[in-house]
């Protein structure tokens, strides 16, 4: 067996408009597909990002919450490769995006920051 590549990470939305305005107008993924499902009182959301990796946006009816600490046990974070570092954090604040100081990676001496979705999920910006 070999894994080939990511196809799709999926994250529930406690708030199912506000995190689709995110990730469609702040951070620009595009919307490959949207429907409702009836049964479920549920929507669910396809989006792709520049490098065909997708996400799906789900919603639930009071999805229980989840600790997001970036150090609890589970997915830390979900990273995306940016060219410009200082570009995208501007992006990001002239959107009412807190985003914490910019870092360097000590092994790899690049860039990054740390920001939260509209659910407190930890998102990284990660420079090329």
């Amino acid at each position: 067996m070999r894994i080939l590549r990511t196809h799709h990470v999926a994250i529930i939305a406690s708030n199912y408009e506000a995190s689709k305005r995110f990730y469609v107008e702040i951070l620009g993924f595009e919307v490959i597909a949207e429907i409702h499902r009836k049964e479920r009182d549920s929507y669910k959301l396809d989006l792709r990002m520049p490098d065909g990796v997708q996400i799906e946006l789900f919603s639930f009816p009071n999805p229980p919450r989840r600790l997001s600490y970036p150090e609890a046990c589970g997915l830390r974070h979900l990273a995306f490769e940016v060219g410009d570092l200082d570009e995208a954090v501007q992006h990001l604040q002239t959107h009412q995006v807190a985003v914490e100081p910019i870092r360097i990676d000590e092994h790899t001496g690049k860039r990054f920051t740390f920001f939260n979705d509209t659910d407190g999920l930890p998102l990284e910006f990660y420079e090329r």
